[in-house]
């Protein structure tokens, strides 16, 4: 099958080329620095130089490869986010909205059929039951900058579903680990949690679904050919609060235990918006996804994955 994979040199972009790769479809992977083009073709790949908001430059690289299928990993995230400047996550809700509307149009007249984006599991409105399945309300009017985040990603879930004339399937992950990840050994959130700067805030009550990269990517394999368009919960066996995964995260990656702090200095210290995610924050069940894609992670629990495959 020919894929064209947006976003081919990122944390799940690489080892989803490799699967691919192995898995014997032919790959164009798209970046926007030459640099990262060769570690695509080094991969197995083809790969095109393309910034996604070059709208002609985009056309004629998707019609050059004539996917059947585009997958969209597209974000603009730095290496280690500083939410204390304005508009935080603003390159990317431009890329998952704009850059959306520009992959949609340019994969119908190069032949697609379908269409796989990324969206994430961590956006369902913080009431009711602790884990969540793909028909709870999202987030919307979420504290800043997540309100306009959810807005965002809803509005790339809105495009890729609805999208004419093609499947739309969205697989909203959970929180990446693995290398290139933030929470990688060599990652920011690593980083964080050796200087005890990654406390358990208040009753740690706030739920995380993780996925591994590799799971991540095996999952996107599978939704080539299967699942019917729609979204999808792709995270690992065992959503949890942060008062549980936190203490084991900090051993897999050396650190002293977490501090525990009120939830009113994580606020005053962090602001609302993250001092709420730890204490407020749903997880998301798996069971659609396993079910309908045939797709089980090889990393059913982060308790295994910190242990054995951080990077």
């Amino acid at each position: 099958m020919k894929v064209f994979v947006a976003g081919a040199s990122g944390a799940i972009g690489k080892p989803l080329v490799r699967q691919l790769v192995a898995a014997g479809h032919e790959v164009t992977g798209m970046t926007r620095r030459e640099e990262r083009a060769e570690e695509i073709r080094a991969a197995g790949a083809s790969a095109v130089v393309c910034d996604v908001f070059d709208r002609d430059a985009l056309e004629a690289a998707m019609k050059e490869a004539a996917p059947e299928v585009v997958v969209h990993m597209l974000t603009a995230l730095p290496a280690q986010i500083d939410w204390k400047v304005s508009d935080p996550l603003g390159p990317t809700n431009r890329v998952r909205m704009e850059g959306t509307r520009n992959l949609i149009e340019a994969a119908r007249p190069a032949g697609a059929r379908r269409v796989v984006a990324e969206s994430v599991a961590f956006l369902y409105a913080s009431r009711g039951d602790w884990v969540k399945d793909e028909e709870a309300p999202l987030f919307k009017g979420a504290p800043e900058p997540f309100g306009g985040a959810v807005e965002a990603l809803a509005d790339l879930e809105r495009q890729v579903t609805g999208a004419e004339d093609l499947d739309g399937l969205v697989l909203r992950f959970g929180w990446f680990y693995g290398p290139g990840t933030s929470y990688a050994s060599d990652g920011s959130q690593a980083d964080e949690m050796r200087k005890r700067r990654l406390p358990i805030v208040g009753k740690g009550t706030g739920t995380f679904s993780f996925i591994h990269v590799e799971d991540a990517a095996a999952a996107t394999v599978a939704a080539l050919d299967r699942g019917a368009p729609g979204t999808y919960n792709v995270a690992d066996d065992e959503p949890a609060p942060m008062r549980e995964w936190l203490p084991v995260y900090a051993e897999a990656v050396g650190a002293k235990p977490p501090r525990r702090v009120p939830v009113w200095l994580a606020k005053l210290v962090a602001g609302r918006a993250l001092a709420g995610n730890a204490v407020e924050l749903r997880g998301a069940s798996n069971a659609k996804a396993k079910q309908e894609l045939g797709w089980e992670p090889q990393y059913a629990s982060w308790r295994q994955g910190f242990r054995e495959a951080l990077g």
